[in-house]
């Protein structure tokens, strides 16, 4: 149930460190939520056409959704390692990605033909 999207203007990655970075992802929302990282799914779309701050410049938007788990510490924590990550991964300036963090009601996340609720 936890999900990461993130959309990106920077430059595509190589399949294979594109797909490493989608793990990498999968771990830090599994760790930082505490949720099974069976659940959790990570999507990367890059070559987004963005700006930010008036510019072009390669720029994030990132969402994060979870059912639960989404307290003040959680959301500081991962803000400041999802932004690391995405800074060394794709090159992306911390002060160029915004994520949006959502907490879920378990009802209105469908999953295996039924809800989470």
């Amino acid at each position: 149930m936890p999900l990461v999207n993130v959309y990106t203007s920077a430059p595509s990655l190589p399949d294979d460190r594109a797909s490493a970075l989608l793990r990498q992802l999968s771990k830090l929302l599994a760790t930082e939520l505490r949720k099974p990282e069976s659940y959790v799914m990570t999507s990367l779309t890059p070559r987004a056409q963005m700006t930010f701050g008036g510019t072009d410049a390669p720029a994030c938007y990132v969402e994060v959704k979870s059912i639960g788990n989404i307290t003040p510490k959680t959301t500081e924590a991962l803000s400041k390692k999802l932004c690391a990550t995405l800074n060394a991964e794709l090159g992306v300036a911390p002060d160029r990605i915004y994520i949006e963090f959502a907490d879920a009601p378990g009802h209105l996340w469908g999953f295996n033909g039924g809800t989470f609720g």
